[in-house]
Parts: C-alpha cells; structure tokens; sequence
C-alpha cells in the first residue's frame, strides 16, 4: 500500500510539473519588448504604439515600446539579432531600416541580417507628400518648383531622414528626372526634426509623410507640392499626384512591418501575426488612421510576409544601383 501512494505521490508531481512547464511556455507569459528604430513621434514610433496598446490588450500582457534611435536604423537591429528567439523582443520597422539598411550599409552590421532577422506581418503603408516650406520659398507647384530650382544649381536645401533613407534616395530620383542639382542634409532626428527644420526654413524641400506633415500643413508652415499615392487624398483635392504632375514612379508609400529574431518558434510567431493583424485592423486602430490616411495591409501569414519583403527589397536593390549614392 505504501508503494501504491509513492508512486501515486509521484505521478501527481510529474503531472504538476508538466502542467506548470506548459503555462510557463505560453507565450506571452511576461512583459514584451517592440523596438522602434526611430525618436518619438513619427509614423513608425506612432504604428508600434498602436500595436502595442493592442497585442496588450488580446494577449493579457504588457507591451512596452522602447525608441532607439540611430546609425540608420542599426542600433535597433543589432539588439534584436542579439535577443533571444522567443518573441519577447520584437521590433517595428520600415523601408529603410529593413529593406535599405540591410543592403547599404551591411560591412557596418556586426550579424548576418539575413539570418537573423525575420518578417512576422506587414502592419500598413501610408502616403507622401512631396512638401515645401513656406518661409521665403516661392513655388506653390511642382512645375514652378523645378523652373525655381533649375534657376539656382546647387543652393536648394532638401530634408532627409539619414543618409542612404528611402526618402533620400526619393529625392535622387526626383532630381535625375526633373535635371536639378540639390543639397541633401541628413538629419538624425527623423521625420520629426525634418519637419521641424523645414518649417523654420533650414531646408526648402523634402518626401515626408502625410501623417507627419499634416499637422504643419494646418498652421501654415509647409506646403504640400504633390501626392505619392495612388490618387488625391480627399482632405487635399487641390493637391494632385506625383503621376500627375508627370514624376510617375517617383516617391514611396512608406510601409511598417513588424520583425522577430530568427529561429523563433513557429507557434510563438503565429500568436504575434494574429495579436498584429487583429491590433492594426482593429477600430481603434482605424480611428488613429483614418485622419492620417494610414492604410492597415497587414499580410496572410509570415510565410507571405516574408515574400512580399523579398520582392520589395529586389525592388530597392535596383533603385539603389540606379542612384549611384556615394557613401563616406
């Protein structure tokens, strides 16, 4: 009898203990890190907050978005490629930092991205506006804004969010078409200083986003050119599209997408993609977007994401060729 109750004492602890194993690994069972390669206040910074109030609120745990700046976009991909594949340090990316970055600068990278760095879900895209300021900037369209231009080779200042951003190279290609001579001046604040600076006069042009810009637009301090979207944005019909105005092809709907590390299960990725896909769907989300005209396009499944990334990043691959930008 005694032997009958050692092995049922025994039985009940392995039971226990497997039962405790399992809740210890469903994921999340503590608090998740999401990095946002960029200062506060941008789109970027503005996605993953939404996204983390939202994967919170579904998943039961806290979310904590923590902005880390700098080096395009590296700093923030060498932590997650340093983190643990488990999911429980993810990141918000864009264009730049994980389509460009990659490409330009990887004898700066101290890891393999490819092999460390994966796709979860494309979160939303949003338009550009190809914006002035209007602080002793004359132009009010993208025709007199060339003619202007031709006018002063090399004096024009034009805004970019670092050297080598998606934004930069928009305006490389806007000058090789239009035959224009600028100056670009890489700021490490992002979108923000960007507009910023160019309210103040710093600089006459730039690609930023609509969600960025808008509210500078209001008060009266930059003044959109043209649109980098598919068609004029109802809040400004007055505006019309790069295509329009004859620069087809020209300027990027900025994207957002969310990163893991390499290696992380497949079930814990699978959990992220539907905490992501449901946060940036949903009406709250929707309710942030709308006024900013940020379109949520969250992907299938990671598997799709990770095909739709490839293409995009083939795409940049010949634009940065195109280019020929000359890295110190």
């Amino acid at each position: 009898m005694k032997a009958f109750w050692r092995a049922a004492a025994g039985l009940g602890l392995a039971v226990l203990f497997v039962w405790s194993a399992a809740a210890q690994d469903k994921y999340p069972s503590r608090s998740v890190k999401i990095l946002v390669p960029y200062a506060p206040g941008g789109a970027t910074d503005i996605l993953a907050r939404i996204i983390a109030q939202g994967m919170g609120e579904s998943l039961g745990q806290t979310f904590l978005v923590e902005n880390k700046p700098g080096a395009f976009g590296i700093l923030a991909l060498e932590e997650l490629a340093r983190s643990k594949p488990d999911g429980y340090t993810l990141m918000v990316g864009n264009v730049t930092t994980n389509a460009i970055t990659p490409m330009l600068y990887a004898k700066r990278m101290t890891f393999d991205y490819g092999a460390s760095i994966i796709p979860v879900t494309r979160l939303a895209d949003l338009p550009a506006f190809l914006i002035a300021t209007t602080k002793g900037f004359p132009p009010n369209s993208v025709a007199e804004f060339v003619a202007y231009a031709k006018q002063r080779p090399g004096q024009l200042k034009y805004a970019t969010v670092g050297v080598g951003s998606f934004p930069h190279y928009d305006m490389l290609m806007f000058e090789k078409k239009a035959g224009l001579d600028m100056i670009a001046v890489p700021l490490k604040g992002g979108a923000s200083e960007a507009v910023t600076t160019m309210a103040g006069g710093e600089e006459e042009t730039s690609f930023l986003n609509v969600a960025t810009t808008g509210p500078l637009i209001k008060a009266g301090n930059l003044k959109p050119l043209a649109v980098v979207a598919d068609s004029r944005l109802k809040d400004y019909p007055n505006v019309p599209t790069m295509a329009e105005v004859g620069y087809a092809g020209i300027g990027t709907q900025q994207w957002q997408a969310v990163f893991a590390r390499a290696g992380t299960p497949k079930a814990t990725l699978e959990t992220i993609f539907k905490a992501a896909t449901a946060a940036v769907q949903s009406p709250a989300a929707q309710k942030v977007f709308a006024p900013q005209y940020i379109r949520a396009l969250p992907s299938k499944s990671p598997e799709e994401a990770a095909t739709w990334l490839k293409g995009d990043t083939e795409a940049w691959r010949k634009i940065i060729a195109e280019a020929n930008l000359k890295l110190e």
